[in-house]
C-alpha cells in the first residue's frame, strides 16, 4: 500500500501515517505514525479497528 493517511479516531485523536496493510473489516496497520493530537509524537506502529476511524486520503488511492 504505502499510502499516506490522516485518521480521525473516535475519542478525538488524530493520527498521520503510512498504511502498510488492511483486512476485509478495514482494520488498518500503519507504519511511522504520528499522534497529531498529542504534540506530534512518533508512536511506532498502529493497528486501528475499522469501526473507530474516519478516513481521509492524503494522496490518490
Amino acid at each position: 500500500m504505502d499510502k499516506k493517511l490522516s485518521l480521525k479516531l473516535n475519542g478525538g485523536s488524530h493520527v498521520l501515517g503510512i498504511v502498510w496493510g488492511f483486512d476485509p473489516f478495514i482494520e488498518l496497520v500503519m507504519g511511522d505514525p504520528w499522534m497529531a493530537t498529542h504534540g506530534n509524537n512518533n508512536i511506532g506502529m498502529v493497528v486501528t479497528p475499522g469501526n473507530s476511524i474516519v478516513l481521509e486520503a492524503l494522496e490518490e488511492i
